[in-house]
């Protein structure tokens, strides 16, 4: 087979979906070695070439999230013959594979267009009953998001499989020494309350911010709150929060953590908090439960899922909730010690390899459906 697999993300943000691609890849092509893969960068990527005898870089020029792209990038990747092509951005061309599988992260747009911007509302909103119409296949990466594609859009069952992502191996409890000294460099001492993921309205920032302010006003922590993260969209009400709050002394925003010092931080951290308004997955949870480090999530979305019951689970929508959930783990040391225990062995059930041969099982059963 000749496979493509759509990465011109990569070239625009970081992110959930950019983490995917970059895992994913050499996991499929690593199983997979008899299979040509061709990526499709975008030529403003200037990240290093893939790696693997059986794999080829295309640049293209169509960018991600045009108005033509549908057909822009069907017109470039025609010359390619591909047997398939993999969309892990949502939205496949119109043309120019024999095949399309799409793998949907989350209908975060369809529950709250409001936390999107004008033009990722009409990208999204506009297209995604289209472009699951159009695939072969799909990909959900949680039964939450399966469900959610079955209901909201009235997909066929039969039509979406959940594979779920995976954790690198990079992610798993560190020396102490390790840690402190990769802490150091950002001025930090272990301890903290951290969050993990992109500044963006669903991630319920300003909720965590109310929270911690209520901690700190009852002395339940006097440690910083470390976010981590990049600037997403709309969130400017982030900010206004720190300083409506007086929390300008007591929170960390630290927006360009390369990869290799992420375990670190959360081996570093008290606790995660994760209070979402919507997962598709939820990765960070997962990736701080590989430390060892205690997880407080929301009860919506993929959440309660994909953590299981190595977590305490709040309310988003009351961020007197999310402080009671992270004072209990704060204040109790024997429920420190059971998460710690058991988020390792929770975490270990998702590998990249499970992703990989997941995903492959659907190019399989896709491409030998129809001729």
């Amino acid at each position: 087979m000749r496979i493509g697999i759509d990465a011109r993300i990569i070239a625009y943000r970081r992110g959930g979906i950019t983490n995917y691609i970059r895992h994913l890849l050499p996991a499929l092509t690593a199983l997979d070695p008899d299979t040509e893969y061709r990526v499709l960068r975008h030529r403003r990527d200037r990240t290093r070439g893939e790696a693997g005898p059986n794999v080829r870089r295309v640049t293209v020029w169509t960018p991600c999230h045009h108005r033509w792209e549908k057909w822009a990038l069907g017109i470039e990747i025609a010359p390619l013959r591909l047997d398939l092509l993999h969309s892990p951005d949502f939205i496949p061309p119109a043309f120019g594979a024999w095949h399309f599988v799409i793998t949907v992260h989350d209908l975060n747009f369809l529950y709250y267009p409001h936390f999107l911007t004008a033009e990722s509302r009409r990208y999204y909103n506009d297209q995604i009953g289209w472009a699951v119409a159009h695939a072969d296949h799909i990909l959900a990466v949680s039964e939450a998001t399966r469900a959610d594609l079955i209901r909201l859009l009235g997909v066929s069952p039969e039509k979406v499989t959940t594979v779920y992502e995976g954790v690198s191996p990079a992610f798993c409890p560190l020396p102490s020494d390790e840690t402190q000294k990769t802490l150091h460099r950002y001025g930090l001492t272990p301890g903290y309350l951290l969050f993990v993921g992109t500044l963006e309205p669903r991630k319920n920032l300003p909720g965590l911010l109310t929270a911690y302010r209520i901690l700190l006003d009852r002395g339940e922590t006097r440690e910083p709150l470390v976010v981590v993260g990049g600037k997403g969209w709309l969130y400017e009400e982030i900010y206004k929060r720190v300083a409506t709050l007086y929390l300008e002394n007591h929170v960390r925003f630290i927006h360009d953590v390369p990869d290799e010092d992420l375990p670190a931080f959360y081996n570093g951290a008290a606790l995660l908090a994760m209070p979402s308004f919507y997962e598709g997955f939820g990765l960070p949870a997962l990736e701080a439960q590989a430390c060892g480090t205690p997880v407080v999530i929301s009860d919506r979305g993929s959440l309660p899922e994909v953590a299981g019951a190595a977590a305490v689970i709040v309310n988003p929508d009351s961020p007197e909730d999310i402080a009671a959930g992270i004072a209990r783990v704060l204040g109790d040391p024997s429920l420190q010690a059971a998460l710690r225990s058991a988020g390792p062995t929770w975490a270990a059930r998702f590998t990249w390899e499970q992703t990989a041969r997941g995903v492959l099982a659907v190019y399989r059963n896709v491409t030998a459906a129809k001729v």
